[in-house]
């Protein structure tokens, strides 16, 4: 919840902020592989503007079809948005699933490793570009600011990472910074 955006006001009420059973399961994969340098990379998405979520960056990932597991969802979801073939991936386990209130959904980061960085073909009827960071780089303290902006009719102070001209920031900035502190502990070991 390190990312979560905050109210400006204190008193303005926030629904959702709590990990909730209802809502449309989803799932998402948090695609991540080593390069030439045995440097890990994560690979995030930027939304076209036709889709929900439009023009923000977020994991591959969508809505649960009928009795499709969430690890299923995840890899499909992957398959179709950047044309990474499941065969390819190396599901690890997944990330704390949390409810988000504004589109019903209850979303499950499943983390996936691929041994390469893999060959991606985007979907342009989903995604308007393909993009790949660092982890060491979204460790750094720089990276990271916090705005005031305006969602909802509320102000809030946005936390985000700015490594793109698009902000990371909401759900997959929350997703992301759970798997930071997993990655901060590898480090330690």
């Amino acid at each position: 919840m390190k990312m979560m955006p905050e109210p400006v006001d204190p008193n303005t009420e926030v629904p959702g902020r709590s990990i909730d059973s209802s809502g449309h399961p989803s799932g998402v994969l948090v695609p991540i592989y080593a390069d030439g340098n045995q440097d890990l990379n994560v690979i995030l998405t930027l939304r076209t503007d036709s889709i929900r979520h439009a023009g923000q960056i977020s994991f591959p990932g969508g809505r649960s079809e009928e009795s499709e597991s969430i690890v299923e969802t995840a890899l499909r979801e992957t398959h179709e948005e950047i044309g990474i073939e499941s065969k390819y991936i190396d599901v690890l386990g997944s990330l704390t699933p949390f409810y988000l209130h504004r589109t019903n959904n209850r979303i499950t980061p499943v983390v996936g490793f691929l041994e390469h960085k893999p060959i991606m073909q985007r979907n342009p009827n989903e995604v308007e570009e393909i993009i790949t960071v660092k982890l060491d780089m979204l460790l750094d303290d720089e990276m990271r600011e916090t705005e005031k902006w305006d969602l909802s009719e509320n102000s809030f102070h946005v936390p985000f990472w700015s490594f793109h001209r698009v902000p990371l920031w909401g759900a997959t900035a929350m997703m992301m910074s759970e798997l930071l502190e997993i990655y901060r502990e590898f480090l330690k070991n």
